[in-house]
């Protein structure tokens, strides 16, 4: 029975917290003079357990984004049953050698930034037969360590991309620097998703903005927002099972 009540509990968390969340993103929406049906809320749940999704897709929730390839296929196994099924984002920095693993569950991944990687999805959405959806990185100050692509080499990246069978141009994703307000850096980002479009007219996507920054990314002309804190509350410390 308690249990079952700090399920319930839970729930009426999240369904709170994400009902504010879809309420910001609307008004953010009709400040910017856009239709926020036009925008897509990724839920973040990184560190959080499977059951969490699981009530997530309970309240509406479609587009699920986690940033470890461990804890996300073992969730995207978890919740295969759910229905309708849910679209898997990864979002976190990707090394070449779980682009496998990644292949067999990810719609989209939103942190293509290197030939290299690129070569290595390619691959593995060719044998896990399955069509990937990337958006390439664009690194919005040139900081090492924080991943993305200088903004010059996004046109030779989404060519390598387009070249790929199993992998399409999504279009771009960035996350604004730390210290530099997060309107003027995403306002860099619209005009290379501009350019990629002029060469690929489908990449319409631009992932930008988190729970502290979705008003400005929507400003800009963000069309999806990944946000995990807001709806989820303050992570825990490690992954919990179940």
């Amino acid at each position: 029975m308690e249990a079952r009540e700090d399920r319930e509990a839970r729930r009426a968390f999240l369904a709170g917290r994400l009902a504010a969340v879809r309420e910001r993103i609307a008004e953010a929406a009709r400040a910017a003079g856009r239709d926020h049906t036009g925008i897509t809320l990724i839920t973040v749940t990184k560190t959080w357990p499977a059951d969490d999704v699981r009530l997530l897709a309970g309240l509406g929730v479609r587009d699920v984004g986690e940033n470890q390839d461990q804890q996300a296929s073992a969730k995207a196994a978890a919740c295969a049953g759910l229905a309708p099924a849910l679209s898997w984002h990864f979002i976190g920095q990707l090394q070449n050698n779980k682009a496998p693993s990644v292949a067999r569950y990810a719609d989209m991944v939103h942190s293509v930034d290197r030939a290299s990687l690129v070569s290595a999805l390619g691959k593995a959405a060719e044998r896990a037969e399955r069509e990937l959806r990337c958006l390439i990185q664009v690194s919005l100050d040139g900081t090492a360590g924080r991943g993305g692509a200088h903004p010059d080499e996004v046109p030779r990246l989404a060519a390598l991309i387009a070249g790929r069978p199993g992998l399409t141009v999504a279009g771009v994703m960035a996350v604004a620097p730390p210290r530099e307000p997060a309107g003027q850096a995403f306002a860099r980002l619209e005009p290379v998703r501009e350019r990629l479009l002029g060469e690929h007219p489908g990449a319409v996507v631009m992932s930008a903005g988190m729970s502290g920054d979705l008003e400005a990314a929507i400003a800009a002309g963000a069309t999806h927002v990944r946000v995990g804190s807001a709806v989820l509350g303050h992570r825990p410390p490690a992954p919990l099972p179940h």
